[in-house]
């Protein structure tokens, strides 16, 4: 195989492992500020805030890896996606920004604290929504005409994008809940068992919901779901996807501290198989492939050195972060 065959699924796959390693570790710290406001002011919400504190802006690593990845290895869907997507990535970014700078100025501005905690929320649940709204813009299709985006600037917003938007705010507030669970004791937790529930139940049904509407967006997704014989495969995801969700039922009720959030990260996995199943091989459905947009192979062979060094070491000081920072957040702690 060549390398103009091999490097631009190479990099497709550091870019999707870059997206997935975002979605995990940031989705939960987005994730406990959807929900917030559900925890009483004072100790529960400051454990709340404790649990995430020692990594969440590390997680956001991955983010900047999973764009900075997209801008290098394949321009051409750079270029399209970002004017298609505009207003959304914009509020994204503002979202994340309040959400950092409320995570810090709350500690420190307690006259305001009520303000900084509502500024915490808003750009979570703004950060959240926006990039399922991204997910489903790009799901759906984006216009493209030549090699620009043709499309009006409002072509992202339709009732699919806004359920997808839905999903990934449940499918965060229950990472949020779950990870909750696994960090910390007393009351935060027993209410972090009684949020879980309710993410659950709207998590298994939006998935149920995106997953029934994505084959019929394109042909090509339609093919990819039920052509013979593949449908022996992708028949595997929804049935995996019902185990897991049993599973993760049964964890709560017998008041299992790590599985639950576990399990939740086995259901968004199945997620992101199903959504790989139904792209591949375009970047940009319905017609920029992966090849189509990828930049020459000389530029992705000299990238990919440095993706090989650097991986590791973002993957080992991430894991050594965790580590050092295990075990249950005591209370009263700031």
């Amino acid at each position: 195989m060549i390398a103009a065959d091999w490097l631009p699924l190479a990099w497709a796959g550091i870019i999707a492992f870059a997206v997935f390693g975002y979605v995990v570790l940031d989705g939960f710290d987005l994730g406990i500020g959807i929900l917030f406001p559900a925890f009483a002011v004072g100790d529960e919400r400051d454990q709340a805030m404790n649990a995430i504190a020692p990594v969440w802006d590390g997680n956001e690593t991955w983010l900047v890896l999973g764009g900075g990845g997209l801008f290098a290895a394949f321009p051409l869907a750079y270029a399209i996606i970002m004017p298609a997507m505009y207003p959304p990535i914009i509020a994204m970014l503002l979202g994340l920004v309040f959400r950092g700078v409320a995570f810090e100025f709350r500690w420190r501005d307690p006259r305001h604290r009520a303000f900084w905690d509502a500024a915490f929320t808003g750009g979570s649940v703004m950060a959240a929504l926006c990039q399922g709204i991204i997910l489903g813009a790009l799901l759906q299709g984006v216009a493209v005409s030549g090699r620009a985006y043709s499309g009006g600037w409002l072509d992202w917003l339709t009732p699919f994008s806004l359920l997808t938007g839905a999903s990934v705010l449940a499918g965060y507030a229950l990472l949020g809940a779950t990870w909750l669970i696994a960090k910390t004791e007393g009351g935060t937790q027993q209410h972090a068992y009684r949020l879980a529930r309710g993410c659950g139940v709207a998590t298994v049904a939006a998935v149920a919901l995106v997953s029934a509407w994505t084959p019929f967006l394109e042909r090509d997704y339609y093919h990819s779901w039920f052509a013979w014989p593949g449908i022996i495969f992708t028949a595997q995801v929804p049935l995996l996807v019902a185990i897991l969700s049993y599973a993760f039922w049964r964890a709560l009720a017998r008041r299992a501290q790590v599985a639950p959030f576990m399990l939740a990260l086995g259901v968004f996995f199945l997620s992101y198989v199903g959504l790989a199943i139904s792209m591949y091989p375009f970047i940009i459905p319905p017609t920029i492939s992966i090849w189509d947009a990828a930049a020459p192979p000389e530029s992705q062979g000299f990238m990919l050195v440095g993706a090989i060094i650097m991986m590791p070491v973002i993957l080992g000081y991430t894991g050594w972060a965790y580590w050092v920072f295990r075990g249950k957040v005591a209370q009263g702690y700031h």
